[in-house]
């Protein structure tokens, strides 16, 4: 009888590396090697533990840390090259255990002790998920940053902005900005959020129940500073992947948001509109075309989103139905987590490139701007203020919209005084307009009107940069 080469396989005749599709079904190192920093931290403190609740000997300790250390700084050297990659093993743990094995011999066959590759695996997660997550924060606060240098550049260019994709009232450039910066800061506190959420230490949950030795879990959580505590419940320790699924929601609404604003550029940068010009470096040509200049990238960040709800949706089927307990469909998680985190990671370097070097093509855009009667609600506002109810004035402005229409005028503001009150008095509003109607029309003096907090116009665009400023000097 022969038995398997795995060291976890030893009650079976034959092992899974008998069948080559079997021994490459079963492996995840083609995706979890990028865990072994965080698995050899683990380890470090794990083995830390063993020696202070007399389980192995200082000896021991100091052999399988010095192992650790020679493995770490030759992956660290040698990457995909390194010899301790066996697709045998299965998986970035056991290269790491084999390879101790071979440095220190029995030391490094007693690391394993009060403990499961289960619970190993769902350290390591969390350990990577923190790390991951400082990265993507710095990458929104660069694209943030970016934006708001925008906004301090071309933030008081008067535009339209839309509903439905139709003109609906005038803003600022800089009032679109800020809605960007806004979508992103949320994101950024998912990510916060989920940070808050992964404090807990799953090791030594052991495979599902615990251990019978006397581990000391809060000392290994103590070993490990980024950790506050302990694991309450050894089978949910094992069985839980939320923090992926956590971290991976927080990846897909950022991505989502990347995805709109990426939308809303393509569009802006068209010739119909011609609002934006993109640098040549984030556009390509056509194979066919000489004059093309496509936002290819902008189009990218819009595509890859598709891949990481892909990602988000396979972590929450791969979860469904699943028993309490670890099952190796979780196994699955870090393919797609790693997936969504890469693209993402890769979609905010490129956002930021392209705030960085985008113009706003200010005579462009202030050569359309009276088309689409922007200043309608103005007016309407401006009716308010004289103590028309508003849906009355509402009903006013629509029909001094098609009087205007009727006249080919295509302009409030070419209307006389008399022309408003004519149609004020047909809703018995009297004659409710006066001469300083005029201060109330055109995109111009409209975004120098509003007043509500937040707004898209002057005072809440300079309000919103001085604030965003003041908190990037205080981070």
């Amino acid at each position: 009888m022969t038995s398997s080469s795995k060291p976890w396989e030893h009650a079976k005749a034959s092992g899974s590396e008998e069948d080559p599709l079997a021994a490459r079904f079963v492996a995840s190192l083609d995706y979890d090697k990028r865990l072994y920093k965080h698995d050899i931290r683990g380890s470090k403190a794990h083995a830390a533990m063993l020696e202070k609740v007399g389980l192995i000997t200082p000896e021991d300790l100091s052999a399988i840390n010095a192992g650790l250390d020679e493995i770490e700084q030759e992956i660290n050297e040698q990457g995909e090259a390194w010899p301790g990659w066996k697709v045998e093993l299965e998986d970035v743990h056991m290269c790491v255990e084999a390879a101790l094995i071979e440095k220190a011999g029995d030391a490094g066959r007693k690391l394993h002790t009060g403990r499961s590759r289960n619970d190993q695996v769902a350290l390591d997660l969390k350990l990577w998920t923190d790390e991951a997550i400082a990265v993507v924060l710095k990458k929104i606060d660069e694209v943030i940053t970016s934006f708001i240098d925008l906004a301090d550049q071309y933030g008081d260019i008067v535009m339209p902005s839309y509903t439905h994709l139709q003109r609906a009232q005038p803003i600022v450039v800089g009032g679109e900005v800020f809605a960007w910066v806004n979508a992103l800061a949320r994101s950024a506190q998912r990510f916060y959020m989920t940070h808050e959420h992964r404090l807990s230490n799953p090791l030594g949950s052991g495979a599902i129940a615990g251990s019978s030795l006397p581990i000391d879990r809060a000392m290994t959580t103590e070993w490990l500073d980024d950790l506050t505590f302990p694991t309450a419940n050894a089978i949910d320790a094992t069985a839980s992947r939320d923090i992926a699924l956590d971290f991976a929601y927080a990846l897909t609404m950022t991505s989502m948001w990347l995805s709109r604003w990426a939308e809303q550029w393509i569009i802006y940068a068209t010739t119909e509109f011609g609002f934006i010009t993109l640098a040549d470096t984030y556009t390509t040509g056509s194979s066919m075309m000489p004059q093309k200049q496509n936002p290819d990238m902008l189009e990218l960040v819009r595509g890859k989103t598709g891949q990481v709800y892909g990602s988000l949706i396979a972590l929450l089927t791969m979860c469904k139905g699943l028993t309490v307990g670890y099952n190796r469909d979780l196994q699955e998680d870090k393919r797609h987590l790693f997936a969504a985190y890469d693209a993402v990671c890769d979609c905010l370097d490129m956002a930021a490139g392209i705030v960085r070097t985008t113009t706003f093509n200010e005579a462009r855009i202030k050569a359309g701007l009276d088309k689409g009667y922007l200043d309608a609600t103005s007016l309407a506002e401006y009716l308010v203020t004289k103590g028309v109810p508003f849906r009355t004035a509402h009903q006013i402005v629509g029909r001094v919209v098609g009087l205007c229409e009727e006249r080919g005028v295509g302009m409030l503001k070419k209307l006389a005084v008399a022309d408003f009150n004519a149609v004020c008095n047909e809703y018995n509003a009297g004659d409710a307009v006066g001469e300083d109607v005029y201060d109330w029309l055109g995109p111009e003096n409209v975004v120098k009107r509003y007043q509500s907090a937040g707004n898209a116009g002057v005072s809440g665009f300079e309000a919103q940069l001085k604030a965003w400023k003041e908190r990037l000097e205080s981070d």
